[in-house]
């Protein structure tokens, strides 16, 4: 399935950095992001997640073009859930350029995931 990136999607898309990437002002070497591995991490958890959401590897350098459009450069940091049509934003969701919400960062998802599909809540 192609990724959604006009705002009309109706899944939930959740973009994750891709491991393994190189971060020249860390010098030599090939980094993860924590979050994102987190993350991945609930989506082995809760394998069926996969099928209710879209989920889109994105590369470290930024601009990231994929995630832009939908939520702004300001924030296109990853990990970051743009919310389908029809999905209900909890409170602190901000909204894009798109007019889509979405929640940002590992502990919010999460917590996102638990209310919206049934998982357990993080402890």
């Amino acid at each position: 399935m192609a990724s959604d990136t006009t705002g009309a999607g109706s899944r939930d898309h959740l973009f994750l950095l891709s491991p393994l990437f190189p971060d020249a002002k860390l010098g030599p070497g090939l980094y993860h992001c924590p979050e994102c591995a987190q993350v991945e991490g609930l989506l082995s958890f809760f394998p069926f997640l996969r099928s209710r959401l879209e989920v889109s590897y994105v590369d470290f350098p930024r601009p990231r073009a994929a995630v832009v459009p939908l939520v702004g450069p300001e924030n296109q940091g990853c990990p970051v859930l743009v919310l389908g049509a029809g999905s209900v934003a909890p409170a602190g969701a901000k909204v894009g350029p798109a007019g889509r919400a979405f929640v940002s960062g590992a502990a919010a998802i999460s917590t996102y995931l638990a209310a919206a599909h049934g998982i357990s809540q993080p402890h």
